[in-house]
């Protein structure tokens, strides 16, 4: 802020016109400091205190034009109106194009001293403007480097809190299958091994936000590609050995990458328990963009339709594929060409009530 009565320091080394400066500009409201030279001047300014600076040219030692250039080198240097009693237009350009707020010619009879308080008062208007700018250029700085730096320490947070869940599902998950092998039932065991491999398939997800760069999706060929390796290592002999991933790379939300992997986890599981009675065959997911819908099949070559249904099964893989493709608002058709069982899920890339213009998905 400009004090109400602003400071003012004129350089000229002309001791009568300066007395009148002093006079005329302090009944105008303003304090009146001299200094005799440009040495001098610059001396007074590293005091403080000063507003604005009028500046003549011709001066010994240092000339107007010169100090000019050293109090615009001083930082936060108040505004300078330069004062000449040349003619020249040079000078008037060469002082605004190093820094001057305004020129004019004076007299030695102090007619211009009216004009000079006029140019000082426009001088200290346009530093208050420079200033308030310079102020919000400022800020706006500091709030984009503060939200910068919130955004940062947020996705750092996002990060850990996936990777403690994924830590901690996958903890899960090792307790389901420890149990798993220690059970001597069978049906116990089947249901003890397809919690844990629903488990593992959220965990995945969690895993590949912590280590992505992108919170807010997950490439769904790698998380695929992770779950059905969790899903071969965790079978017993060699049932999974051929199990087979083509998956072109699409991004898609965690959300729904959840359920996908929960889909593909009974699918497989599935076949592994009824396609191959005799042993192991191969089984193929595949996942294929098809404009914006993506399409996933799980396949295999076993017995197809001709499968018995097993009185253990309580149903369960095909409800929760039920309620996973119903989140995913996914078709779920078998396809009834092929020589084993295929069924292929068709779905958006985002939900259909994402995609309506100012929507969000529900969480």
């Amino acid at each position: 802020m400009t004090p109400a009565t602003p400071t003012l320091l004129y350089i000229d080394d002309d001791e009568g016109l300066a007395r009148l400066v002093e006079r005329g500009l302090t009944r105008l409201g303003l304090k009146v400091v001299h200094a005799a030279s440009g040495n001098e001047g610059l001396e007074r300014l590293q005091q403080g205190g000063i507003d604005v600076v009028a500046l003549d040219q011709f001066m010994p030692g240092l000339d107007g034009l010169e100090t000019l250039e050293r109090i615009m080198a001083i930082p936060n240097a108040p505004p300078v109106v330069f004062v000449t009693a040349a003619q020249d237009s040079s000078i008037a350009v060469t002082a605004l194009k190093a820094g001057a707020a305004d020129y004019l010619v004076k007299d030695v009879q102090g007619e211009f001293i009216p004009l000079l308080q006029v140019a000082v008062a426009g001088a200290l208007r346009q530093a208050q403007i420079q200033k308030a700018r310079d102020d919000a250029e400022a800020e706006v700085h500091a709030s984009r480097d503060r939200y910068a730096a919130l955004a940062a320490e947020r996705e750092m947070l996002l990060r850990e809190v996936n990777h403690r869940v994924g830590n901690s599902l996958q903890i899960i998950a090792s307790l389901l299958h420890l149990q798993a092998n220690s059970s001597t039932q069978d049906d116990v065991k089947a249901a003890l091994t397809n919690a844990m491999g629903r488990v593992a398939a959220v965990a995945q997800v969690h895993r590949r936000l912590y280590t992505s760069h992108d919170l807010k999706s997950v490439l769904l060929n790698q998380y695929l590609d992770a779950l059905l390796e969790d899903l071969r290592r965790s079978a017993e002999g060699n049932r999974m050995s051929r199990l087979t991933l083509k998956a072109e790379p699409v991004e898609i939300d965690p959300d729904r990458a959840v359920a996908i992997g929960i889909i593909v986890n009974e699918l497989v599981m599935n076949a592994v328990k009824y396609a191959y009675p005799d042993g192991a065959g191969p089984i193929h997911v595949e996942l294929t963009a098809q404009g914006d819908d993506l399409v996933m099949s799980i396949a295999d070559n076993g017995v197809g339709l001709n499968v018995k249904t097993d009185p253990r099964s309580t149903g369960m893989g095909q409800r929760i594929v039920t309620a996973m493709a119903s989140k995913l608002e996914a078709s779920v058709e078998r396809d009834p060409g092929h020589a084993g069982t295929r069924i292929v899920l068709r779905f958006g890339r985002v939900s259909k009530a994402a995609a309506k213009p100012g929507c969000t998905a529900a969480s």
